[in-house]
């Protein structure tokens, strides 16, 4: 059971929630804070005092104020208008991290919303009830307001959810689980919507896929060092402490650990003196990889605990406070970063792949044909990665360097946060492909040298993708070779 208090969540939580069976439920002391909030709400209204978001309307209708007898209007009208989001929904694990991210937000105490926002929130985690949320539309700033606007449709027995494996209008999902459709009181709709949930949630998916395929993505390496006769002094300890980078120094003690006991790695000067830099330069370019996945990972971990709404309720009520924490800024930039990181180990893996099936580079069949000639082999897979890294280089293109401004210049600068996230994954399945395509063509690789002489470590995980992919004898489709073995190297 994962208890939400809006300051503890942990990214390995998290992954317990989308990947797990683990259930969720709200901190008893956490919703002491969550109800005096409200009860802030509750008399601003009643005292019709001038409070954004509450008694006003929204962006450049800031100024516009809002009798009593109309803000639950106003909030469903908030909904409603901002529900412009467009293009295919996001996955349905991000639409789940979405609902738990924006439930421990308002956990936090400083949002003004009733418990029976949360509880609502958290009965759709449990029931696995998950909101269709389009993944277009989010400036990243003032919150991911489309995005969320969909999320929020749902409490409200609107728009659609997916739920044991179908898509469905909420109205019948909630009827099936008797979840009663909230209906939006004051601040509720801002609340509900005001945050970075959409592209934190997107991206926390894609660092948890990134961070296995960051380990993967070294015994991969090894097992073409292996087929490729790879030199390992460039792998010695003494080496990378010279240098000084921690991650570096750790793929180097992976590396060296993987090839424990391999008879196909060589010491430099018996079959040449120095490896090309993609088999020689791993540590130090998938250690850099590592370093900007470790930074990401700091930051996710601020953002799922950060009180992102608009205006926060501090002192019960006594300190009402609009502010920007909803700009996405800190969240575009680490997604950014992690596009470069992941598309690296992507690039360094198709030169890797390039000198397992080029013949002037290596005195293995050419392509890893069973017949060269009369057979391709590997040819054509060596293309597609081609196309895989060159697709990434431009989805790595920094998105939080573009700004539009919007709601009337009021919102004049935003972070494109979201779009930065959904690249992320996009470049996170593309050099999943990549590292699929390099552990076939390695497989074969050593194969052909002699599997025996492999090392225990590499032969357990070569026998483990031989049940997913079967070696090269003849010239099939490959293409379901490689999506089988991505989905086998995905997080289960």
């Amino acid at each position: 059971m994962v208890q939400l208090t809006g300051n503890s969540l942990t990214i390995n939580e998290v992954k317990s929630v989308l990947y797990g069976d683990c259930k969720v439920e709200i901190n008893k002391k956490s919703m002491e804070k969550v109800i005096k909030s409200h009860q802030a709400v509750e008399r601003i209204v009643k005292e019709q005092k001038v409070v954004y978001g509450i008694t006003t309307g929204f962006g450049k209708f800031s100024d516009v104020y809002i009798e009593s007898e109309n803000v639950e209007e106003l909030q469903l009208n908030l909904i409603h208008s901002h529900a412009c989001g467009v293009g295919e929904p996001f996955p349905e694990i991000v639409s789940r991290a979405m609902l738990l991210l924006r439930a421990n937000a308002l956990t936090k105490g400083y949002s003004g919303v009733r418990p029976i926002i949360i509880e609502t929130l958290i009965r759709f985690i449990n029931e696995k009830i998950h909101p269709v949320i389009p993944q277009q539309g989010s400036l990243g700033a003032s919150g991911d307001l489309a995005p969320l606007s969909h999320l929020a449709l749902t409490l409200m027995g609107e728009g659609e959810v997916y739920y044991k494996g179908k898509r469905m209008n909420a109205e019948k999902a909630l009827a099936d689980t008797g979840i009663e459709p909230v209906i939006l009181q004051a601040k509720e709709g801002l609340a509900l919507i005001n945050g970075t949930q959409a592209m934190t949630a997107m991206g926390i998916v894609a660092y948890i896929e990134a961070e296995k395929l960051a380990k993967d993505s070294e015994i991969i390496a090894s097992i073409t060092m292996e087929a490729l006769q790879g030199i390992i002094d460039a792998f010695d300890e003494d080496v990378h402490v010279a240098r000084g980078y921690e991650q570096q120094v750790d793929v180097a003690k992976r590396i060296r650990k993987y090839l424990e006991g391999s008879k196909l790695i060589t010491k430099q000067g018996e079959l040449r003196v120095q490896d090309a830099y993609s088999l020689r330069c791993i540590p130090q370019v998938h250690g850099a990889s590592w370093q900007a996945l470790d930074y990401v990972k700091e930051k996710l971990e601020i953002e799922i605990n950060a009180a992102t709404d608009n205006p926060l309720i501090f002192d019960d009520g006594n300190k009402i406070i609009s502010g920007g924490n909803f700009h996405g800024q800190p969240i575009a930039l680490a997604m950014d970063f992690m596009k470069i990181a992941v598309s690296e180990l992507a690039n360094i893996s198709e030169r890797r792949i390039e000198r397992l099936v080029n013949p002037g580079l290596n005195d293995l069949p050419g392509f890893l044909s069973p017949e060269p000639g009369l057979q391709s082999g590997a040819m054509i897979m060596q293309y597609a990665a081609a196309s895989l890294v060159s697709e990434n280089k431009t989805l790595a293109h920094p998105a939080s360097v573009d700004s539009i401004p919007s709601s009337a210049n009021q919102e004049d600068h935003v972070s494109m946060g979201t779009i930065a996230a959904r690249h992320a994954y996009q470049i996170l399945l593309n050099s999943r492909r990549v590292l699929a395509i390099e552990l076939i063509c390695a497989m074969q690789g050593a194969e052909i040298r002699g599997i025996e002489k492999m090392s225990p470590m590499t032969r357990d995980f070569y026998e483990k993708g031989r049940e997913i992919v079967p070696s090269i004898v003849k010239d099939r489709i490959f293409s379901k070779d490689i999506e089988a073995l991505a989905d086998w190297l995905s997080v289960n």
